[in-house]
């Protein structure tokens, strides 16, 4: 990695230790062949969860543990690390959800991109398998819809996906400033807030799988709510944005 771009991975840990020992595992060859530190936060785990996420730190020269005393939601964990990798003078974030289900694999790829285009945010949309649940493709379409309606961007591909590398310094001004949504809306939130301040995007497919026995945090009447609140308060915010964003298209059609 150059100078000017060192990057990190950041995973936020809810109930998923034993699925994100896999992960780090996968992680492994690119984290020491490029020397990119792993940044996993533990959000208030059970003692058990706890214990296993203090072993794989132990076991790995290339992890750092964040831990944090009560759960706060992937929101919270995700800020956290975001300030705990700025502290530590990294430039960037590729954040993994910590359940095994993205391709490790593409996390070169994603941060090759960054690193050609380090002002970006490097979005990953979901390629489903015959694993896919009906209601998790029609969440994604029904929250990408909603997305482009409220930042006027037709080129979102996905806005729920959470294979993304942020730029650090950006992403932390804004967690100082905003109060972003700390669980199921997480994802929606930043992505549309960095769009709002002018941050260009660009998307790119990793797999998805969903394992059979695998543990979802997706509570689906909360969360639906929750999410539905989000897009709520972006339309409101939306109206009052309009003029600034309709400048920003006409620049963008020049």
């Amino acid at each position: 990695m150059s100078e000017n771009f060192s990057p990190a991975i950041l995973i936020p840990v809810y109930k998923h230790a034993k699925a994100c020992r896999t992960v780090v595992k996968n992680l492994a060859p690119l984290c020491v062949s490029q020397k990119i530190p792993v940044i996993l936060v533990d959000d208030g785990n059970s003692e058990n969860e706890k214990l296993i996420l203090s072993e794989i730190e132990s076991e790995n020269d290339f992890v750092h543990l964040v831990s944090l005393e009560k759960n706060g939601g992937k929101g919270k964990a995700f800020s956290e690390g975001v300030f705990f990798a700025k502290s530590r003078g990294i430039s960037h974030i590729l954040q993994i959800d910590a359940d095994g289900q993205h391709d490790f694999s593409r996390a070169a790829f994603f941060l090759e991109k960054s690193a050609a285009s380090p002002s970006a945010l490097i979005c990953g949309f979901p390629e489903y398998d015959e694993s896919a649940p009906n209601h998790r493709k029609n969440a994604h379409r029904f929250a990408n819809l909603w997305c482009k309606i409220v930042t006027w961007e037709s080129g979102i591909v996905d806005s729920l996906c959470g294979f993304r590398v942020y730029p650090v310094e950006e992403t932390a001004r804004l967690l100082k400033k905003s109060h972003i949504d700390s669980r199921m809306g997480f994802d929606i939130d930043i992505l549309i807030r960095l769009i709002w301040r002018g941050v260009r995007t660009e998307f790119y497919g990793v797999r998805v799988t969903y394992p059979e026995d695998g543990i979802s945090n997706f509570r689906p009447f909360r969360d639906n709510v929750r999410i539905s609140w989000v897009f709520t308060k972006f339309f409101c915010g939306m109206i009052l944005r309009s003029p600034i964003l309709l400048a920003r298209k006409l620049r963008k059609t020049k």
